[in-house]
């Protein structure tokens, strides 16, 4: 399958991510319309058309895709009506990485079941709540400490490790105000004592084997990621069981792209523990990191271009930059400061407004170690001041 350039290009979803794929994109001349539920999001400012629309309506789905006439359509958040999808691939569109895929990765809930009750890959111990008395009974049935989050967010939102049964509701009421789309149901499980949790990237292509980048080493607070590097330090056996993991489940769900599979990796384990099919957030690492980033590499997957090589450039890190309060009139200060050490370097992500915790940017850097590339990292973000 040869596909001529350029290509037309929908992106349900304009972030940060959606932004870097869309100047990957556009660099091999496609064309680009960014869809979003608010104006002025990342990607629009780069895209050479946008829309505004709730993408959990089928309706406004319908008219922009009629207004288009998208050769492909990018899913790049969870928040998506995504029966529409099934329809529009029933049509001709090629939807990424296929619209049953994302229909079944939309949600946590569906992908934690095909990897452990059809795969029978091992997960995290789980169960479900729809209501926070089920909640109460499934926090007692997996034991304390537990993680509950929304079966569906973004970016690890509204998730929150409950030490006993007095934390129960607090966990209950965060994970449902950060719940994505029009889901009430929560996810319970296991807390795992893991000695590092990483995100394999993994590139299903259309006509050629899947293949993996370096693992991403990662470190979250609040169900969102704070850093992330790369190579994490795990043993060659380990990277071997999660590769064959993740070609298990990417095989399960079909079509081509780039794919964020998460591990825990213990002591004598390898566990999965969730999965999205497009660009990682920890992998933003990959901008400095690797001879192509992942953007990149999900571009050529998802137009059935060769990926000859993928070179890991050595010790990098990325860390967030967070804004601390609320407001609608951005400003950084402190750039040139952080830019100033040699190997280390800034994305700001241009988002129209701030409040508390929201990732507004990230530093980027490069060590002899990763210990250092960690540190040079962390330093350039805090040199960073959102005003």
């Amino acid at each position: 399958m040869s596909i001529k350039l350029p290509q037309k290009l929908m992106l349900l979803g304009a972030g940060e991510l959606g932004k870097e794929f869309t100047i990957a994109a556009q660099r091999l001349g496609n064309y680009v319309i960014a869809v979003d539920r608010y104006p002025n999001a990342p990607a629009m400012q780069v895209a050479d058309c946008f829309e505004v629309i709730s993408m959990l309506s089928g309706n406004d789905l319908e008219t922009i895709v009629a207004k288009h006439q998208p050769d492909f359509i990018i899913p790049e958040i969870e928040a998506i009506r995504t029966e529409k999808l099934i329809e529009f691939e029933q049509r001709g569109i090629t939807v990424i990485p296929t619209a049953a895929a994302t229909n079944y990765t939309m949600n946590r809930d569906r992908i934690r079941e095909l990897a452990h009750q059809q795969l029978g890959i091992r997960t995290a111990k789980y169960g479900y709540a729809v209501s926070l008395e089920e909640l109460i009974a499934v926090s007692d049935e997996i034991g304390f400490p537990n993680v509950v989050k929304p079966v569906m967010s973004s970016s690890g939102k509204g998730q929150s490790v409950v030490q006993d049964k007095s934390e129960v509701e607090k966990a209950w009421n965060y994970a449902i105000a950060n719940s994505r789309g029009d889901s009430q149901k929560v996810i319970v499980e296991e807390f795992i004592n893991f000695e590092i949790e990483i995100t394999l990237l993994t590139i299903k292509q259309w006509s050629a084997p899947t293949i993996f980048c370096s693992p991403i080493g990662h470190r979250q607070e609040r169900g969102d990621y704070q850093e992330s590097w790369q190579p994490a330090e795990i043993s060659e056996d380990k990277i071997l069981k999660a590769q064959e993991i993740a070609i298990q489940v990417t095989d399960a769900l079909g079509g081509a792209g780039i794919f964020g599979v998460e591990f825990f990796i213990t002591k004598d384990e390898v566990i999965f523990s969730e999965l999205s099919p497009r660009p990682h957030d920890t992998g933003m690492v990959t901008l400095i990191s690797q001879n192509l980033n992942e953007f990149e590499l999900h571009l050529r997957a998802i137009l059935n271009l060769p990926i000859p090589h993928i070179e890991q450039l050595g010790a990098s890190a990325s860390a967030v930059i967070l804004a601390s309060e609320k407001s609608d009139s951005i400003a950084f200060a402190g750039v040139a400061d952080a830019l100033s050490e040699k190997d280390v370097d800034i994305r700001l992500f241009g988002k129209p407004n701030a409040h508390p915790y929201r990732r507004m940017g990230v530093a980027l850097a490069k060590g002899v170690n990763v210990k250092e590339a960690r540190e040079k990292a962390t330093k350039a973000a805090s040199k960073i001041q959102i005003i």
